[in-house]
């Protein structure tokens, strides 16, 4: 299958899928961190490429519920964050509704203010081999749920402070952007 990875920089995602023969690219705005095929550029722009299949990971700094604290501040609703988070769910949908037969579309539990259609499952890399909690969010178009395949019974929140997720400096937000090896294995080999 010909598969595009949008918004991904860290090329995990793209690798599971290469490693299973597909002709997975990856495309974010930033250069890619594993080398491999990727699109360094908007993701808009190469989305009618005639792909089989896309996952994508738009921003999610404006969409998260975990921002929802910065839409109110003092008790005043944020206008210029909120004109963020509107721009932010039309990249979303724009995404979710390309014109590609398989579609998933990954982000965290959103804010219900922007009105993004009901996610389809929710996933923990906990399920897929890693020790830690971190509800994500699937929207799935024609492709089935995505199946536990080595659930760890020793679990560590990312929301403990001075663990590898929230340490601060400059790469923090690409850290936290990362798909977990294990999901994009699983991906790869029950999408793929």
């Amino acid at each position: 299958m010909k598969i595009l990875v949008a918004c991904e920089f860290s090329g995990v995602v793209r690798e599971a899928f290469a490693a299973r023969g597909h002709d997975a690219w990856s495309c974010d705005l930033e250069p890619t961190d594993i080398p491999g095929q990727h699109y360094q550029g908007d993701v808009l722009e190469f989305i009618n490429e005639g792909w089989d299949m896309m996952i994508a990971h738009p921003p999610c700094t404006y969409l998260s519920n975990a921002g929802a604290r910065f839409l109110y501040p003092k008790k005043q609703l944020n206008q210029d964050r909120l004109k963020l988070g509107m721009e932010a769910k039309e990249f979303f949908m724009k995404l979710y509704n390309a014109n590609i037969e398989r579609i998933v579309v990954e982000n965290p539990i959103p804010s219900k203010i922007y009105g993004l259609p009901q996610y389809t499952q929710t996933i923990q890399p906990y399920e897929y081999g890693h020790p830690f909690q971190k509800k994500t969010c699937l929207w799935l178009k024609n492709v089935p749920e995505l199946q536990p395949t080595n659930i760890v019974s020793n679990r560590q929140s990312t929301k403990v402070a001075g663990n590898w997720f929230n340490k601060g400096g400059k790469d923090r937000q690409k850290n936290r952007a990362k798909t977990f090896e294990g999901i994009a294995k699983a991906m790869a080999e029950q999408w793929g």
